[in-house]
């Protein structure tokens, strides 16, 4: 198939970003796929920032983490995802390369914990002000439920007004899927 599913797309803008030494952002840790991914990608002299409102989700991704004898390149922290400004320290913001968020809820877990959109918004706008040019952020929207679709929306109208002379945005979607299936946002910082 010559389309990648949205996961893979996700994972190959991540791939294509960053590289051994540099700082990437798991906003939503969830069950540490994503966050074992970038903490390969940043390599021994890197380090990855996780973050996620449920100790259960750090928990598992901390498993995940030791399985892989990665937990040493990673931080997790149980905070939201709106926190990334005060918690990261100011002298590593200009090597932040990427971020990725996968918003919803916790598979697995508690469907009534979800991400929202005041939260994701301001953790990206805080993202573009502390990210050098070439950084990106990724965002996959699962929106099959009400919280979701609010989100989505709210999501949507913020980054179609973010200057084109700051960053590209992207919109990766599937359009002959049923069921709400995920798509991916795409915010590379340009200056």
């Amino acid at each position: 198939m010559m389309l990648k599913r949205v996961l893979p797309f996700a994972h190959s803008l991540l791939e294509a970003a960053v590289k051994e030494g540099d700082i990437a952002i798991d906003a939503t840790v969830g069950n540490g796929h994503d966050t074992v991914l970038l903490a390969n990608l940043v390599g021994s002299s890197g380090k990855v920032y996780g973050f996620d409102i449920q100790q259960d989700a750090l928990e598992k991704a901390h498993l995940r983490l030791q399985e892989y004898e990665l937990q040493i390149r990673v931080e997790l922290f149980l905070k939201s995802h709106d926190q990334i400004e005060s918690v990261i320290p100011p002298e590593l913001h200009k090597k932040i390369k990427a971020a990725i968020f996968n918003l919803g809820y916790l598979p697995g877990g508690d469907k009534t914990i979800v991400t929202t959109p005041d939260s994701s918004i301001s953790a990206v706008k805080q993202l573009l002000t502390m990210m050098p040019p070439g950084g990106i952020i990724v965002l996959v929207v699962y929106h099959g439920h009400p919280e979701g679709q609010i989100e989505r929306d709210q999501l949507i109208q913020y980054v179609k007004t973010i200057d084109q002379k700051q960053a590209q945005v992207l919109q990766y979607q599937f359009l002959n899927q049923i069921n709400h299936a995920p798509f991916v946002i795409a915010i590379e910082k340009i200056k």
